[in-house]
């Protein structure tokens, strides 16, 4: 025999005995609420047909009911289940969005700078062919850290940058001097009048600006979407406290043990609920927030002057200009490089015998916009920017939010419309309590949760501390820095990987000094001072000239 049998005939044998004579009593049926707990799947064995007396009970009213202690239970952890799934679910659009957005960025990203990187190699083989392909590396390397910076490495964007038209300029005053020998060390002392002479004119400065900015603000912008998509599944994925499932099931299943299970709750009785069960994820929204406006005005700044896209795909146009200019100033730049490192020995009469390559000669043709690459899934950066922007700006306010979107399900409560026929958590009556503030601190009176507001959740603080690096590092973006090289000696200079311009006029970067680079010969020996002398005196008159231009350049 069912435990309840007897719980049901003793209590009423004696509530009989303490009535007045002649009263009736009659015990209500529960089969409505039988066949409601039917149809979530439990067994109809735990419940009595009519009601019972209710000392049993730890959560819900001990006053006659449908519910036995194994009911009880079974609602209880059934309440918990529901709690976790509603707040999944409520949340499952701002999960969505950073996980479908996330990668389609990186997509895109990758795409764009494969596609880059191609259309180089075809033009350069095209123009160049074997003199390309002989020193394609130096442009292949380039590429290469560019995509390590891309996906996370630990890449200064200024030095790889820098180090690519050192090398570059090696390879070329090779290519320009054929009847010349070059060790080494003569090329490592050529390269130290790159910034100097401006070999490349001023494609390297104007470059360096636009890839580093863009990079930088590219790299951070999906690094963002990353956090996003990871703090919103953390927090989404909720585990109640022993007194949020206490009130979650006094509020949904405790109309169930007084035979109400089709009454809802009352809204407000929901809110205070919710506002008690997600008191930390609401402590979240301030920093969220920040977040998600950091986010947008880096993704402004890819609309506008950090647009990756308009960088990279004419960088092959970009380097091919710069690689003209050193061409067409190959003698001034031979004769000054002369100068500072020292006469080069000649080199072998079967290789002095080669001039300057004739493909050097050729020109390119003016790089035209309409020409662009359809990039990752037929879409630009432009309009992918556009449409995460407008799903951003729905993220807003998420957290602190999540009691009143759970609480304004129709399935969920009876409405703000029908506040007398509700469940307030004793009764079917008008909810009188006022609603609670958000957050942890505003629980303290909460009527309905047992919250310890002197015990913040640590993991909704390690993702409110999460949001608050990215945050940084987006701010940082904005800018143009990169906070991973940020110079922590003067921390307002704004100095790192980016050169915090907000448009192509910057500070001249680099002043022409005459105190020149000492001279050496092959093998690192100073070069006999007659000759540095004869050497002087025959590019005297050529050599004034470069540097009034130069001069004129730099200011």
């Amino acid at each position: 025999m069912p435990s309840w049998i007897g719980a049901v005939i003793l209590p009423l044998s004696g509530l009989l005995l303490s009535l007045p004579a002649g009263a009736e009593v009659k015990a209500r049926s529960c089969g409505e609420v039988r066949q409601a707990y039917g149809a979530k799947g439990f067994s109809l064995a735990d419940i009595p047909y009519q009601e019972i007396a209710g000392e049993h009970l730890r959560i819900c009213p001990q006053e006659y009911t449908c519910c036995t202690t194994e009911m009880e239970d079974k609602l209880s952890q059934q309440s918990k289940l529901e709690f976790e799934n509603l707040v999944e679910e409520t949340s499952h659009f701002v999960r969505t969005t950073f996980v479908s957005r996330h990668k389609k960025f990186d997509e895109f990203f990758r795409e764009l700078l494969e596609n880059a990187e191609k259309s180089l190699n075809d033009m350069f083989v095209r123009t160049y062919g074997m003199l390309y392909m002989q020193n394609s590396e130096v442009f292949q390397d380039l590429f290469t850290e560019l995509k390590r910076y891309y996906t996370g490495g630990n890449v200064n964007l200024e030095e790889m940058l820098n180090d690519f038209w050192a090398r570059l300029l090696e390879r070329m005053f090779q290519l320009i001097n054929p009847q010349y020998h070059f060790s080494e060390d003569y090329l490592e002392c050529v390269s130290k009048y790159t910034d100097q002479l401006k070999p490349f004119g001023d494609v390297p400065r104007k470059l360096k600006i636009q890839v580093t900015r863009a990079f930088i603000a590219a790299r951070t912008f999906v690094q963002g979407l990353t956090v996003g998509r990871e703090v919103a599944n953390r927090v989404s994925k909720v585990s109640p406290t022993p007194g949020c499932i206490r009130a979650l099931m006094k509020m949904l299943y405790c109309p169930y043990c007084r035979g109400l299970p089709s009454v809802r709750p009352c809204n407000n009785y929901c809110l205070n609920v919710m506002k008690g069960c997600l008191a930390n994820q609401a402590d979240l929204d301030t920093e969220w927030n920040l977040f998600i406006d950091a986010m947008l005005l880096v993704a402004e700044r890819l609309e506008g002057p950090f647009n990756i896209e308009s960088v990279m795909d004419p960088i092959d146009v970009k380097i091919s200009e710069a690689i003209m200019n050193m061409q067409e100033n190959s003698m001034q730049v031979s004769a000054k490089v002369f100068q500072g490192c020292g006469q080069p020995k000649p080199a072998p009469a079967l290789r002095s015998a080669r001039s300057a390559p004739e493909n050097f000669n050729t020109r390119f043709r003016p790089y035209n916009p309409e020409e662009r690459p359809t990039t990752a899934a037929g879409t630009s950066l432009d309009r992918l920017v556009t449409d995460i922007k407008e799903k951003l700006k729905l993220s807003k306010k998420v957290w602190s939010t999540l009691p009143y979107t759970i609480c304004k399900d129709e399935s969920m409560t009876a409405g703000t419309s029908n506040e007398e026929e509700c469940w307030n958590g004793h009764s079917k009556a008008r909810y009188l309590p006022e609603i609670m503030n958000d957050g942890l601190t505003n629980q303290i009176n909460n009527p309905e949760v047992d919250v310890d507001i002197t015990r913040p959740d640590t993991f909704i603080r390690q993702q409110i501390m999460a949001l608050r690096v990215m945050t940084n590092k987006l701010k940082n973006a904005y800018n143009g820095n990169d906070v991973n090289f940020q110079d922590t000696s003067d921390e307002s200079s704004g100095s790192g990987s980016g050169s915090g311009c907000m448009d192509d006029v910057c500070p001249t970067e680099f002043e022409f000094v005459t105190t020149e680079a000492p001279a050496v010969d092959p093998d690192r020996r100073e070069v006999d001072s007659s000759a540095a002398q004869l050497g002087h005196s025959l590019l005297s008159g050529s050599l004034a000239c470069i540097v009034l231009a130069l001069q004129r350049l730099c200011r």
